[in-house]
């Protein structure tokens, strides 16, 4: 369990290399990116002490992720726009 989730916080980390030119559309997901990795970490802290639901850390990360993709093309509509 403590090795897929480190394999998952080097392949969220791996997003940031992949996407070099869409990083500047998406300004935001780096913050975004950076509260999944602390809640990731939370959840790793706090796994022998209680026990989450699969369920609940994937949707999660994926409101977060998501979240901050529509925040960074909701911006750059604004200035681009504006």
């Amino acid at each position: 369990m403590l090795t897929s989730n480190i394999f998952a916080i080097l392949g969220l980390r791996a997003i940031c290399f992949l996407l070099p030119d869409g990083a500047d559309r998406l300004s935001l997901l780096k913050y975004g990116l950076a509260i999944v990795l602390m809640f990731i970490g939370v959840r790793m802290l706090l796994i022998d002490i209680y026990k989450i639901p699969v369920g609940f850390p994937l949707a999660v990360v994926a409101a977060i992720i998501g979240g901050s993709v529509w925040a960074s093309l909701r911006k750059e509509a604004r200035v681009g726009g504006g």
